[in-house]
């Protein structure tokens, strides 16, 4: 006598989800953390040997290695993408290209002929964006006359006026300090290698042409600063840079990053070094020693992390156990509880220039961010926290977090990442902001995390709960998704935004989640997963639609799960992830499925692949619940 189907598939979820328990539980450091490596693109490794070209510091190993990850990154048809498998990327292949003929790539190899036809084809240097152009003019291959103007001078701009350093997001205000310095000396070092072959001869083109009265407005603000910088007020400059400078030196972190992402920490080390700071110095020497801990080494190559994630890691490691049923008696919870509980930020950062009366109690993405604590980790930490047990001191920790989260609410009754109200969209039209978002306005992932730990608080009728809620009701999209910022894209927005309207108090069958089950209903793949290409960012035709993968398949059954739904979906998709695990109890995931920059930056987070399916399994097989 055969079991029957349903308790077969019962069985088959079961063993799956100890396996990934399994799996999870072998990766936790000793003292307590997780950290899956946080993938990007090649342009990581392409700036970090042109740094140390620029710093004198490049080595032979260093260059070998790196050129042998970037070759193995490239495509048959010669370009570079900013994701697996994505369309070409113009300025990507230009940097992955200058960093091969570093290597000693000759542009007749048939390799760059192929990368360089491209460029051709897609309109040479001329077509690439501001901070290609800014790699190029440092050493003379592109004229700092053709890169917009970024005069130290703005430090001097309070935060009421429009256009001051802290409208700028923190990732964008870092960088753009950094870059003024970076501006006003304007270094020009020779290379041994020139790029004369893709040049198109044509005039210097913006990657976002302008049209409009205020880009245009902007243009000739541009150009005015740049006649003003052919002599610009000697003590006005003079004081300008000292306070750039100790704006910069003052934010470097205890691992010798700035923000803990790759843009500020190479600049900042660009800028302080023309600024007269040795290579023995110790902020320098601190930024160089914390650059080789971002550094993966594997066989014959050598690639850089963007940036690192273990706080984040860890919290959701730490959830998805929870959820999976281990107590919270657990060593392995114990540990990573505690662990989290040290990483507590008790300082005052910038986001305290919008909030100078709030008390600090918050978590970083990173090791060491101390300036910039985020409210996403923030709310996931505090959620971790409460499925570890409640000891005076996790307790403690967990009340400062949520009083800073609900103190950083924007008026508009959603949360962002960092900022409270950072929402002056006129920066983003300045010239030299081409790349990626400069603002961090709330968005609906972020404010769902959010309301789901607050309610998990107890909160769920403290009105700024409700404006919450009310907010990700506004931003629900007519198809019944919801837009994803920080992941990949409206299955991840889908997925944070239905189990925090359900834990907020919102029934199965209210409207707004009806829409999203259907949503989700509608762009299920036929092999039972669900996947979401990151061009949706730019073409709504890919939203909902792509190959399937293990963290979008489990964004959407966490999502079902919490509607309600046991049906047809919900089974196929929790045998899709049976199906597809892998001997050692992990998914195999090479799609990207997180999000720095809509449209222009993207990330695979190593560990999605396994703390999401471990979440879904184990709340659908187990009934565990946040």
């Amino acid at each position: 006598m055969t079991a029957a189907p349903e308790l077969t598939r019962t069985r088959a979820a079961e063993h799956a989800l100890e396996r990934g328990v399994a799996r999870l539980l072998e990766l936790q450091s000793p003292a307590g953390w997780w950290k899956g490596e946080l993938q990007t693109n090649v342009t990581m490794d392409a700036e970090d040997l042109l740094l140390r070209e620029f710093l004198g510091i490049r080595s032979e190993e260093e260059t070998r290695r790196s050129a042998s990850w970037i070759r193995s990154q490239q495509r048959d048809d010669g370009t570079w993408a900013t994701f697996h498998g994505g369309p070409p990327e113009l300025s990507t292949t230009i940097e992955a290209y200058l960093a091969l003929r570093l290597a000693g790539d000759p542009p007749a190899a048939a390799h760059m002929r192929r990368a360089a036809a491209f460029v051709l084809d897609a309109g040479g240097v001329e077509r690439a964006r501001v901070f290609t152009k800014i790699w190029l003019s440092l050493f003379g291959l592109w004229s700092w006359c053709n890169v917009p103007a970024m005069p130290p001078e703005l430090i001097f701009l309070p935060p009421r006026v429009p256009l001051n350093l802290y409208d700028f997001a923190c990732w964008a205000r870092q960088t753009v300090a950094a870059l003024t310095v970076v501006w006003a000396y304007r270094p020009a070092r020779p290379l041994p290698v020139g790029i004369d072959e893709l040049r198109t001869g044509g005039p210097p083109q913006s990657r976002r042409p302008v049209t409009d009265a205020w880009g245009k407005a902007f243009l000739a603000l541009d150009r005015a600063l740049h006649a003003y910088e052919r002599r610009p007020l000697g003590a006005l400059r003079r004081e300008a840079l000292a306070r750039v400078e100790r704006w910069i030196v003052e934010r470097q972190e205890e691992d010798g990053s700035w923000g803990g992402i790759q843009p500020p920490w190479v600049y900042s080390l660009i800028a302080l070094r023309l600024r007269g700071y040795g290579l023995d110095h110790p902020v320098v020497r601190r930024g160089l020693a914390g650059l080789d801990g971002f550094t993966i080494v594997e066989g014959d190559a050598r690639r850089l992390e963007a940036c690192q994630s273990p706080v984040w890691d860890t919290a959701l490691a730490l959830i998805a156990l929870a959820d999976a049923g281990l107590s919270a008696g657990h060593p392995a919870i114990e540990r990573a509880a505690s662990w989290l509980a040290g990483e507590e930020i008790r300082r005052r950062g910038d986001w305290a220039v919008r909030r100078p009366r709030l008390r600090p109690g918050g978590w970083a993405f990173e090791f060491a961010n101390d300036w910039y604590p985020d409210i996403d980790d923030t709310a996931e930490v505090v959620l971790a926290l409460r499925r570890a047990g409640r000891t005076p001191e996790l307790a403690a920790a967990a009340r400062r977090g949520v009083e800073w989260v609900l103190g950083m609410a924007s008026a508009n009754g959603g949360w962002a990442a960092f900022d409270a109200d950072n929402c002056r969209a006129l920066v983003r039209r300045l010239p030299f902001c081409d790349f990626g978002e400069v603002i961090d306005p709330p968005s609906a992932d972020v404010t769902a995390h959010v309301v789901e730990m607050l309610a998990g608080e107890g909160l769920g009728r403290d009105p700024r709960v409700r404006a919450g809620v009310d907010f990700l009701l506004r931003d629900q999209e007519p198809d019944g998704s919801w837009f994803g910022r920080w992941g990949a894209n409206h299955v991840y927005g889908t997925g944070a935004a239905v189990p925090a309207l359900a834990a907020a108090g919102l029934p199965g069958s209210h409207p707004a989640l009806r829409g999203a089950v259907r949503w989700l209903e509608s762009v299920q793949n036929p092999d039972g997963g669900w996947g979401e290409d990151l061009r949706s960012y730019d073409d709504p035709a890919w939203r909902g639609r792509g190959t399937s993968t293990a963290s979008q398949t489990a964004w959407a059954l966490l999502a079902l799960h919490a509607a309600g739904e046991r049906g047809p979906a919900l089974e196929r998709g929790v045998a899709w992830l049976v199906e597809t695990q892998l001997a050692d109890g992990g998914w195999d995931e090479p799609w990207f499925t997180g999000t720095g920059f809509p449209g222009d930056f993207y990330i695979n987070y190593h560990l999605y692949r396994l703390v999401f399916p471990v979440s879904a399994l184990g709340r659908i097989v187990r009934g565990g619940s946040t």
